[in-house]
């Protein structure tokens, strides 16, 4: 493996048809299997029988990679150690590192105490993002407010007064939990 390989990389999306192919091949074999692939998934050289078998894993990067560059979108690929420091926890979860420190603290984010410092696994990491993420998804859902110009103004401004006190209760029961 190359020093380069473990570097960031950014690919940009470019004109042409090559990316159309793979897109439409990785397509219609979804569509092929109902949405559900089969776990096998085969990279092939030039040589008949010059082929390495893909984890779904690495399957699935690859379908993001195409789906994202198809949509002209560029795509970064960024290693990343699995063991992280509390200011590299903080750059995944763009958050202050002292941000992180209180999550830790708290017992929202688990951590391992090296000497005087805190080792993070990525995984517990972009867990609690993904945790955090859902719970933002159901307070916008649980907070939302449909508004027409058929709407009562009194009435809009009750159910707006209703989100504000719902958001509240939730903030205050979260600082009790903690």
């Amino acid at each position: 493996m190359t020093a380069q390989a473990l570097d960031q990389q950014t690919y940009l999306p470019h004109e042409g048809g090559e990316l159309a192919k793979v897109y439409s091949f990785l397509d219609a074999h979804e569509q092929r299997s109902g949405g559900t692939m089969q776990p096998r998934y085969l990279l092939v050289g030039a040589n008949e029988h010059d082929q390495v078998e893909l984890p779904a894993d690495v399957h699935a990067a690859l379908k993001q990679v195409v789906t994202a560059l198809q949509a002209g979108r560029a795509v970064t690929i960024a290693p990343r150690t699995t063991l992280l420091t509390t200011q590299q926890a903080a750059d995944v979860l763009g958050v202050s590192r002292p941000t992180v420190r209180r999550l830790i603290d708290a017992g929202d984010l688990p951590a391992e105490k090296v000497g005087n410092r805190h080792r993070l696994l990525l995984s517990d990491v972009l867990a609690y993002q993904q945790q955090r993420r859902t719970r933002q998804y159901e307070m916008l859902a649980d907070t939302g407010v449909e508004i027409s110009d058929e709407n009562d103004p009194a009435e809009v401004a009750r159910q707006l007064k209703s989100a504000r006190k719902a958001i509240a209760e939730r903030r205050r029961a979260r600082s009790a939990d903690r």
